[in-house]
């Protein structure tokens, strides 16, 4: 295909990502206000508890509009997802070898729940991390919380911890691509060690020790899985290499 025929694909698959993009936000600005309300559950319940006195606040004429705007747009990058992704997917395989897409194909397949598990995870430990964070407000005084700022920040939250379940899926595609190798992946185990530490402190800021610990186990499982499969793949390319330079070496061998 020529580079006119390529930039005229990338319009068109441009145009109808965004046709989906417009339409799912429009349909995010219809589902806001059961959105908004799972959003501030947290503050809401923590605000009924003596002694705390939190609150969501709108600071500005325009803040509930911006507020709407975010969760909407957020929405709809959700809600037309299939749609992009596809649209990127079908413009990036005719440059890819069999093999490359086959690799691409099992990536989506495994980082998609992955990221989602952490998500959820995220999801779940929100109204302990937000309860943890709002209890150092000094005593007497009141928590008045800026909208836009409270849902950029749930956001980031539950964007950190999908990622971080997909980094071990990101290193095993490293690998496979020839960028690092499974002992480059090992080496940094106590780089690991400190992530998921840090995700499980996150996770479970006033809980036991034990629970914490239980929060690292499946993401450490995760990493020393990908440092296992980059192994394997390491192995393999040294056994085939080896086996071609045999083969060479029969080949260039004087009768």
């Amino acid at each position: 295909m020529s580079l006119s025929g390529h930039l005229k694909e990338l319009r068109n698959r441009l145009f109808w990502s965004a046709l989906f993009l417009l339409a799912g936000s429009i349909a995010g600005w219809f589902m806001f206000d059961a959105v908004f309300a799972e959003l501030q559950r947290p503050i809401v319940e923590l605000s009924d508890k003596p002694g705390s006195n939190a609150t969501i606040n709108f600071p500005t004429v325009v803040s509930a509009f911006d507020v709407r705007l975010q969760v909407s747009i957020f929405l709809g990058v959700m809600l037309s997802s299939p749609v992009w992704l596809f649209n990127i997917w079908s413009f990036i395989t005719p440059g890819l070898k069999k093999k490359e897409r086959k690799y691409t194909i099992w990536f989506v397949v495994v980082a998609v729940p992955l990221f989602l598990a952490g998500v959820t995870l995220a999801w779940s430990s929100l109204p302990t991390f937000v309860q943890v964070l709002v209890g150092f407000t000094p005593e007497g005084s009141a928590n008045v919380i800026n909208a836009s700022e409270y849902i950029l920040f749930t956001l980031r939250i539950l964007l950190v911890f999908g990622i971080a379940f997909v980094l071990p899926v990101v290193l095993v595609l490293l690998n496979f691509a020839g960028v690092i190798t499974a002992q480059n992946i090992l080496k940094s185990w106590r780089m690991a060690v400190f992530v998921s530490a840090v995700v499980g402190a996150i996770a479970t800021p006033v809980a036991e020790p034990m629970a914490m610990f239980l929060l690292m186990i499946p993401l450490l499982i995760l990493y020393f899985v990908a440092a296992g499969v980059a192994t394997l793949h390491d192995k393999r390319l040294a056994r085939k290499a080896a086996s071609i330079d045999r083969e060479l070496e029969t080949t260039q061998a004087p009768d």
